[in-house]
């Protein structure tokens, strides 16, 4: 089965074979609304400004009880400024591994692209669609019959923004794609998320912008899947890519670079950076991407503090690492100043690489492994209330004026994050800092040294 996070397609032994659908186009044909029309949610970022989406986006839907992949891709473009030599590469290259092309057109305008990306898409004509988009009421209809002269065997009109006639694409997939030797969907050998057997982590990209995050999920790929520029704010979708390690299938996503709100000036940025800080609560683990050479910054905080206020593993990333004069104890005396200007961040693994030249690859995945087993990890109430005892005895709770503070019991509510409930006689005034040694104490006892941890106190 094509894997919707692995794209080229890795080798499977897998009878099944899920179709891959590819959405092709010049910017603003409607790409993008059509591909967010098909799989039944807002998932391409949509907006009139030119070149939106540049990376390819992919998503399953549903069809007759069995899965589609489609993929919206970059806009085509031959003018060689910017990025648009490298989106329309990758875009083209998309086109290669697709099953059906839908090529897009606008009903109201035929563009010399148009004209070109007809041309290239003539080696692939056996696979190609013709979809005359935003024919929005019966007055536009008469106006499809021009895009025949384009010799395109297949041409289906309709309006993505209004669903009119998309129900027409539906049927396609249906005659196009024999599905009578697989298997439903929810027979897929799939496994659901968050159960015992599932061996899967989601995790986030992240971090300010050019510090290197589509470069490093391309290197834990070994291909290209994130497209990589000195450019500020490239990557705008999230990116997603899968790597099996150890037993363990790593699911990454690349986000887009996160500015401060006084310098994000766009609104395809606003959604763009909306969309990464969603992506922390759609994973269990945040790298958050540093530049070595400029060090940790306040917006690198703020993206921690919002990890941290979830309950995600993070590991500071420390890229560019190799652009650093090998120095005696740098590394040490980076955790320092880090420690020491963002307690917050204390537990935070961290690790030098070079996303670029591949180095230091491998400590980052196997950290990764070794903070995933730290957030699953589920303490016995017994064990915990015996620890709890010790601590106690070797530090007791201190005295307000008359009141005795007093912790009675303890208890894990919840793995991943990490959530532990004190039952005490009184919360209100209780000491933080003794609060403070309680949750150090949970640290060193039961190795939750990497990960961030919450206990809160409770009367009842």
């Amino acid at each position: 089965m094509k894997d919707l996070t692995s794209f080229p397609p890795q080798n499977n032994s897998s009878p099944i074979a899920t179709p891959v659908v590819a959405l092709v186009g010049r910017p603003n044909v409607g790409k993008s609304t059509l591909f967010n029309r098909l799989i039944g949610k807002r998932r391409a970022i949509t907006d009139p400004t030119p070149g939106v989406t540049r990376d390819p986006v992919k998503d399953y839907m549903e069809v007759e009880g069995r899965k589609i992949l489609l993929i919206d891709t970059g806009g085509y473009q031959t003018d060689p400024e910017g990025l648009n030599p490298l989106v329309t590469r990758k875009s083209l290259e998309t086109l290669k591994a697709a099953d059906l092309i839908l090529f897009i057109m606008d009903v109201t305008e035929v563009t010399p692209l148009d004209m070109t990306l007809s041309e290239e898409l003539r080696p692939y004509s056996n696979k190609v669609v013709l979809v005359v988009n935003k024919v929005d009421s019966e007055t536009r209809d008469p106006n499809v019959w021009e895009f025949h002269s384009l010799g395109f065997e297949r041409i289906f009109a309709l309006s993505a923004a209004h669903g009119r006639g998309c129900d027409s694409l539906y049927d396609l997939f249906v005659e196009k794609f024999s599905f009578a030797k697989e298997i439903p969907v929810e027979n897929y050998p799939m496994q659901e998320e968050g159960t015992e057997q599932d061996k899967s982590i989601g995790i986030s990209i992240m971090g300010k912008p050019n510090t290197g995050k589509s470069t490093l999920i391309n290197t834990l790929l070994g291909y290209e899947q994130s497209i990589v520029s000195d450019i500020p704010g490239t990557t705008r979708d999230t990116v997603p890519g899968t790597k099996t390690y150890k037993g363990w299938d790593l699911h990454f996503l690349d986000t887009a670079g996160i500015r401060r709100k006084n310098k994000v000036e766009e609104n395809v940025e606003y959604y763009s950076v909306n969309r990464a800080i969603k992506s922390i609560e759609e994973s269990e683990i945040i790298l958050l991407m540093i530049d070595s050479v400029e060090g940790l910054t306040e917006q690198d905080k703020k993206i921690a503090d919002l990890a941290v206020k979830k309950g995600r593993g993070i590991i500071l990333v420390l890229n560019k690492w190799d652009l650093l004069e090998p120095l005696p104890n740098r590394l040490q005396a980076y955790k320092d100043r880090i420690g020491f200007l963002f307690p917050v961040l204390s537990f935070a693994p961290i690790i030098p690489i070079s996303a670029l030249k591949g180095e230091g690859i491998q400590g980052l995945l196997n950290s990764i492994l070794a903070v995933q087993r730290q957030l699953v990890k589920r303490v016995e109430t017994g064990k915990l209330n015996r620890a709890l005892s010790s601590w106690i005895a070797k530090n007791p709770p201190p005295r307000n004026r008359s009141l005795q503070y007093k912790v009675k019991y303890i208890t894990q509510v919840t793995v991943n994050p990490l959530r532990f409930v004190a039952f005490v006689n009184r919360r209100k005034g209780f000491p933080k800092d003794y609060l403070q040694y309680l949750v150090n104490s949970l640290r060193k006892d039961f190795d939750f040294s990497k990960v961030p941890l919450s206990l809160e106190l409770s009367e009842r």
